[in-house]
């Protein structure tokens, strides 16, 4: 792979993370579930989450149909997603959607795992997906919660 290309977006510290969601199987007992769908890749995700009362993610789980940065990306927010809300899941999606599109960096821990993604515009969407999955999980509130 060339350095200024594949090689160079799909770092060792990248694939690691994509294996990391065998950590995160999705389980449909989880009370909130969400989908997101990249428009341009086609990349899929669903995910179910268990909160706490004050609606703070306490447990995720996740089924990822995508290239290794989307893998990633879900892994990375998996990693940093105990104890966030609602709105710290918005806040975060614009945020990494600013970072992508060349603003200050973002803040969720391990995003920086994949930063050379930001120089390649059709995966951005797939990083994405989990920020975007969540918000859809934390706004569907299951009748068993």
């Amino acid at each position: 792979m060339s350095e200024n290309g594949a090689g160079r977006l799909y770092t060792p510290a990248l694939l690691n993370l994509a294996v990391d969601l065998a950590n995160y199987p999705l389980d449909d007992t989880l009370p909130r579930q969400g989908e997101a769908v990249s428009r341009t890749c086609g990349s899929r995700l669903a995910m179910g989450l268990a909160c706490d009362a004050d609606g703070a993610i306490e447990r995720i789980g996740m089924q990822v149909s995508a290239c290794a940065v989307g893998q990633a990306a879900a892994a990375v927010f998996a990693a940093g997603a105990a104890g966030r809300d609602h709105g710290d899941v918005v806040a975060a999606e614009h945020a990494i959607a600013d970072w992508l599109a060349g603003g200050p960096d973002a803040d969720w821990p391990g995003i920086d795992a994949i930063a050379a993604a930001r120089e390649h515009p059709g995966r951005h969407e797939a990083i994405l997906l989990p920020w975007r999955a969540a918000r859809a999980a934390l706004s569907n509130a299951s009748a068993a919660e």
